[in-house]
């Protein structure tokens, strides 16, 4: 199996278990359309590929530091998700149709979903598992290289998939729908959120 092959299908397993990301997504998809799904998406991936750039390069310095101030990173990222969750109940009240469409809010689609990857420690931790179970450790640098291309590839077109899904669904939803599903992501993220700083103390 060439090492793009492997990298898509890492970068697959990555991206689909449902999660705050996949949550954002959808949010984004149903709220704003398809483009502001992958937009989200695409965040997702970025941070994706710098860790399998990390993880597959073996920069133990960044690996150190990263696991180092873990404790900070879960606190940060649990508190954004919970502000996210309050801002989806607000808005959940209109509909949410109305979002608006423009280069700030695309910008934010994208900035939102890498923030909170790059801000989850235990991204790194499952590349690395992954990696050292593949060998890819003792790979050339352009096998390292494609494989962490592949990973990218492989997280986008998660993301393309679900946005498309999510998409035309969406064709199908009144304004009542949009405003329970909206309150539902909302309930989502929240728990997620405070998950994540319960695991942030207790660490």
């Amino acid at each position: 199996m060439s090492a793009a092959l492997k990298g898509i299908m890492i970068g697959l397993s990555i991206a689909a278990p449902v999660g705050p990301i996949g949550i954002l997504c959808m949010k984004r998809t149903i709220n704003q359309g398809r483009l502001y799904g992958v937009l989200a998406g695409l965040g997702a991936a970025t941070a994706d590929g710098i860790y399998g750039l990390i993880a597959a390069f073996g920069f133990d310095a960044i690996t150190g530091a990263l696991m180092a101030q873990q404790m900070w990173i879960r606190l940060i990222g649990g508190l954004f998700l919970c502000y996210l969750g309050y801002q989806s109940f607000r808005s959940g009240a209109a509909d949410a149709r109305t979002e608006p469409r423009h280069s700030r809010s695309a910008a934010a689609a994208y900035a939102t979903t890498f923030l909170l990857t790059i801000t989850n420690p235990m991204t790194i931790l499952s590349f690395l598992g992954i990696f050292a179970g593949l060998n890819v450790m003792q790979a050339t640098t352009s096998d390292s290289l494609m494989l962490v291309l592949g990973v990218f590839a492989g997280s986008m077109l998660w993301w393309l998939f679900l946005s498309v899904v999510v998409g035309a669904i969406r064709q199908t939803l009144n304004a009542r729908a949009m405003i329970g599903i909206n309150r539902l992501f909302a309930i989502v993220l929240l728990a997620f959120g405070i998950y994540s700083l319960y695991r942030a103390i207790t660490s």
